[in-house]
C-alpha cells in the first residue's frame, strides 16, 4: 500500500497541467501541424515557385508557407543586390516544370524551419524526390546542414555523377 501512495502527487500534477497543454495548441491552426513533434509528412499544393530551391505552398489547412528544399542549393536569381548566377533561371524553370500547381508531399528531417522561418523539406511529386531530380540534372549543388542530413550521402553521389557527366551547371558554369 505504501508504494501506491508515494507517487500520488505526480498524477495530480499531470491532471492539473492537462488544460494548459490544450490551451497551448489552440493558437494558429498551422502551428499544430508544424510542431517539431508533429507529423513527419504533410501534403500541400504549390502556389508559386520562388526559385530553383524554394517554393510557396498552401497546406491542407489553408496555411501558406515558404518551403526551402533540404540538401540542395541552386544558383541564386532573386537577390536584387546580386547579379543572377549562372544557370539560375534554368534551375528555376526546371523546378517550376516539376512542381508548379501540383500537389506535393513534404517530408521533414530533424529541424522543420530555417533561420528565415521557411519550412525545410524533402519535396515529392508522386514518387519522385524533387531535391534529387535537381541534383541528377546538374541544376543544383549539395548543401548539407546538420541535423537535416539524412539524405546527404545519396545527394553527394547524385551531384558527383552530374559533375562527372558535365550535366547542367557543371558543364556551363565556371
Amino acid at each position: 500500500m505504501g508504494a501506491r501512495r508515494e507517487g500520488w502527487w505526480r498524477g495530480l500534477a499531470l491532471l492539473a497541467l492537462a488544460p494548459l497543454a490544450l490551451i497551448a495548441d489552440c493558437g494558429d491552426p498551422g502551428a499544430v501541424h508544424l510542431r517539431e513533434d508533429g507529423p513527419r509528412r504533410l501534403t500541400a499544393t504549390v502556389i508559386d515557385v520562388v526559385d530553383g530551391d524554394t517554393i510557396e505552398v498552401r497546406l491542407e489547412d489553408g496555411t501558406v508557407e515558404d518551403v526551402r528544399y533540404i540538401g540542395v542549393d541552386t544558383p541564386e536569381s532573386v537577390d536584387p543586390d546580386e547579379p543572377v548566377q549562372c544557370f539560375a533561371h534554368r534551375a528555376a524553370r526546371a523546378n517550376a516544370a516539376l512542381v508548379s500547381g501540383r500537389d506535393v508531399s513534404l517530408r521533414f528531417d530533424a529541424e522543420r524551419r530555417d533561420d528565415y522561418g521557411r519550412l525545410l523539406a524533402y519535396v515529392y511529386v508522386g514518387g519522385r524526390l524533387v531535391n534529387a531530380a535537381l541534383l541528377r540534372r546538374g541544376l543544383a549543388r549539395t548543401l548539407t546542414i546538420a541535423p537535416n542530413d539524412s539524405l546527404a550521402y545519396r545527394f553527394a553521389r547524385l551531384a558527383a555523377a552530374a559533375g562527372r557527366a558535365g550535366r547542367g551547371l557543371w558543364g556551363a558554369c565556371r
